[in-house]
């Protein structure tokens, strides 16, 4: 019984029947501080404090006086005089006479626990309370929850939406391509966030800035997804329309060259203060001016909006895709060195050259890799990634160059 109670994980302690402890085990000194030598012939008392419940502590005078046995938690001090909640129970031995002989007391510090739920608590009441629509789905995208926030938002109830899939927002603006997108960001454990247009339960049309993101075990699995979908009112929307429009190519949705050359500027000088490695690709479109002289504009745009979406997809969050001017674009890699630079390339030339655009066919690109180095200037850099972009065509194009 001793070598069980010595290597037991929830702290033991004996007493007589006069409430003298006779024994702790090496768990109840590690949680109260004290060792065996000072708790021997102890009352517990001694761990009581201000605030120690009276109300529990009546209740266990009174069990024990009733039926010999306790079951309660409330407030302990250690020998520091710091608080912990302790849950513990009470079991009397008793003789051959029915007499109690000793208290058999099992402890366990619930601390912790305690403060792990209530901060779930207050997360959920959190959550629950927040203005912005949030709700969460399961890995196959069925919704479990929906706060206060959704129904204001989109005018559907959490009862009228949970079990169902976020697709009874949909407002029919987004293509299938959107979506495949959005899929592919999330299955590989990446957040996923858009301007969307989700539509309201009334068929209004709800311009939101709406942001998913996976949630894993412990395992790595993905098994949630959180939602969170910000209302943007006209007045904020039509700002952000504007700022996005003074940076942005209208047509691609990329950076423009504006505002690409103001990010190699700043990745630069942060590449060079944090020692940090700074990659840069430049990609052509292989023949693109027969391409758009045959067969019109229209078919041009379509090509070159491909390539902005697969610039989009082959890179990271923190890499910034650039329209630098017609068929020509730029991507900036921080953090990243040439040897990775290369194959982020590499995709996204197979990836160009896996695509078919009609009487068309396939269009290719050709791209220069170049890494950043310690005195290098803007200027230098591009001259350095242009050679190698002409290279690649000089090549037979529909390659990288390095």
């Amino acid at each position: 019984m001793r070598a069980t109670a010595e290597f037991a994980f929830n702290s033991v302690v004996i007493t007589d029947a006069d409430h003298h402890i006779i024994y702790v085990n090496p768990a109840f000194c590690h949680m109260t501080g004290y060792s065996a030598d000072e708790l021997a012939g102890s009352n517990p008392r001694i761990l009581q404090g201000p605030l120690t419940e009276s109300s529990v502590i009546n209740r266990l005078r009174h069990d024990l006086q009733a039926s010999g046995s306790f079951s309660g938690a409330t407030i302990n001090y250690r020998k520091s005089g710091n608080p912990y909640l302790v849950e513990w129970n009470i079991s009397p031995v008793r003789n051959e006479a029915g007499d109690v002989r000793f208290y058999v007391s099992i402890q366990k510090d619930i601390t912790q626990l305690h403060a792990e739920q209530s901060t779930g608590n207050l997360f959920a009441k959190a959550i629950d309370a927040a203005y912005d629509g949030i709700f969460i789905t399961d890995a196959e995208g069925v919704i479990e929850f929906a706060n206060q926030g959704f129904e204001i938002l989109t005018g559907y109830t959490p009862t009228e939406v949970i079990g169902r899939r976020p697709s009874v927002l949909k407002s029919g603006k987004h293509d299938d391509k959107f979506y495949r997108g959005l899929w592919r960001r999330l299955n590989k454990g990446l957040p996923f966030r858009a301007m969307v247009v989700n539509q309201h339960k009334d068929g209004q049309e709800i311009h939101c800035q709406q942001t998913i993101t996976p949630v894993k075990n412990a395992d790595g699995e993905i098994t949630h997804f959180i939602s969170i979908i910000k209302d943007l009112t006209d007045r904020v929307f039509a700002e952000l329309k504007l700022r996005e429009q003074a940076s942005h190519d209208s047509l691609t949705g990329l950076l423009n060259r504006r505002a690409g050359e103001i990010d190699l500027d700043v990745a630069l000088i942060q590449a060079v203060e944090k020692s940090a490695t700074l990659s840069l690709l430049m990609a052509d479109i292989d023949d693109f001016k027969p391409v758009n002289d045959t067969f019109g504009h229209a078919r041009g745009d379509e090509i070159i909006k491909a390539v902005a979406d697969i610039l989009m997809e082959q890179t990271r969050k923190t890499d910034k895709c650039i329209r630098w001017g017609g068929e020509e674009f730029i991507v900036l890699l921080p953090f990243c060195g040439q040897d990775k630079a290369q194959d982020i390339a590499e995709k996204i030339r197979a990836a160009m050259a896996g695509e078919t655009f009609g009487k068309v066919g396939q269009v290719t690109l050709s791209i220069g890799v170049t890494e950043s180095m310690a005195d290098d200037r803007p200027a230098t850099l591009l001259e350095r990634v242009d050679k190698k972009l002409y290279e690649a065509k000089r090549q037979g194009k529909n390659r990288v160059a390095l």
